[in-house]
This record gives structure tokens, sequence and C-alpha cells, in this order.
């Protein structure tokens, strides 16, 4: 089963993509990506990833909204994920975040605890380090005054390790085309929810089984972060990614073995 689908969160709307077939909900929410290309539509194209879950799981994976108000933060957007998953029937779930979906789904398992069985944080961290500061206020200001492809090769040097860069280069104009937006005003409101994000004082709240997976040379959100995350949430257990950084998910081969391994625990 794939399924291109969309669902009410208020006065808005919320793309999302399912697949595969079984009993069990695992719910996947992406990085600040999102702000420049939805899942809208991309169903057989982001499924690859996850056959390995068909039998078992049903795969969801959520854009943010579609009309997203000035000054909306991390935790809002947590709470119209939560109004999402009951609007499509799904009570409870694995929530997988990544990067910016990670910083969601903090406040989603601490503040909604019923609808996370377990949480799976990749490559996030628990507040708007110096780190991450640095660099998302570099990508707002370059939506003013470079090229889509310069904050493409920007965001490709922070995120990747050079070896990966090196042999995709040639595949960057391709995705600078097909991510360049009309305008860049969803993902700054985006990136400006990551500037003022601090999960911090509800980390506690988590009790479900959460797993930290980072690399060691993540040059988006620093090294430091996941050992805060560990440090937080009493129930957490961390994966090390040694010699990759923010890119991970897509560079380390058995990434997606691996997270299937941890919904099976």
């Amino acid at each position: 089963m794939q399924k291109n689908g969309c669902v009410k969160v208020g006065n808005t709307d919320m793309y999302y993509v399912a697949f595969g077939e079984g009993e069990k909900n695992l719910v996947v929410l992406p990085g600040l990506s999102d702000g420049l290309w939805t899942v809208k539509g991309k169903a057989m194209l982001l499924a690859g990833s996850y056959k390995r879950f068909f039998r078992d799981y049903t795969v969801y994976m959520f854009s943010r909204k579609n009309e997203i108000p000035e000054g909306y933060s991390i935790e809002d957007m947590a709470d119209d994920q939560a109004l999402a998953m009951r609007n499509l029937g799904i009570d409870r779930a694995i929530v997988m975040g990544v990067s910016q979906g990670g910083m969601i789904a903090q406040f989603l398992a601490a503040n909604h605890s019923e609808l996370v069985e377990k949480l799976i944080l990749v490559v996030t961290a628990p507040y708007a380090n110096e780190t991450i500061k640095s660099v998302v206020t570099k990508w707002i200001e370059m939506t003013r005054n470079a090229s889509h492809t310069e904050l493409m090769l920007d965001t490709a040097e922070k995120v990747y390790t050079k070896e990966f860069n090196e042999k995709n280069k040639k595949y960057l104009p391709i995705v600078a085309r097909f991510t360049k937006p009309k305008n860049y005003d969803r993902f700054c409101k985006n990136a400006y929810a990551i500037l003022d994000f601090n999960a911090r004082p509800v980390l506690s709240k988590i009790k479900c089984p959460t797993y930290i997976m980072s690399g060691n040379c993540d040059n988006t959100v620093g090294n430091d972060a996941p050992y805060e995350l560990r440090d937080a949430i009493e129930n957490s257990e961390m994966i090390i990614f040694d010699g990759l950084g923010h890119g991970l998910f897509e560079e380390d081969k058995n990434f997606y073995n691996k997270v299937f391994e941890i919904c099976g625990r």
C-alpha cells in the first residue's frame, strides 16, 4: 500500500505519505528540508528505504502543515502533529524524528505521551545551541542574498562528509532545480522556529524507550547534542555513527536496518 494523503489540521491541511500494511505504526518527521520540499505526492519516491517495514508496519511521513503562521514554534508543530495523528486514527506509534523533526518529536513525546510508544531521535538536539544558531542563521541569510544552488552547496557541506559530497557533486544542480521553492517563506518560518527551540524543560516528561542516533562529526547540531539528550531523557540509549555527520541516514547503508531492529525491540 502506498498513499499520498492530506489531513485536516485546524484551519489548514497537512500532507503525508503512507506505505506498508502492518498493524504497527511508524511515524517519521523530516527535517528543515521540508521547508523547501514537502512530501506531497512522493509516496513512491520515499517508500524505498522502508521496504523492510512493509509487512509489520504502516509507515507515515508527515510534512509541516500547509499554512504556517508567523511565530510558529516547534512546540506548536508538535501539537499540530498530535492533532494530525488523532485525525488519522493513529492512537499509538513509534515516532522517528530527524533533525528538526527530532525537535518536534521531543515535544510530541513529552506533551502527548499517550501517542508515542517509542522515540527515535536522529541527528537532533535538545535546544538551539551555538552551532545550530550559526548554521541556521547563515541559511536564512542565504535565502536573501545567495542563489539556491549556493544554499544547497552550503547545506551539503554542513550535512555530508567530504567523500560523500565528492562522489555526488554531479547531482547537486539536479537537486537544486527540484528543491527550489517559489519563495523561501515556508523555509524561513521553519528555520526561525529552530532558533527559538528549547525542549530541555520538558525532557524529564519523556518516559518511553528512547533511542538517540547521531554521528560524531556533526557540523549542523554539534557533537555534544546526543550526550545532552541522553543525560536528560531517563530511559534512553545512544547509538553513535563513527565518522559520519548530519546526513548519516543517507550515508550509512545499514541505517534503516538499525531503525528496523530498534522498532522490533
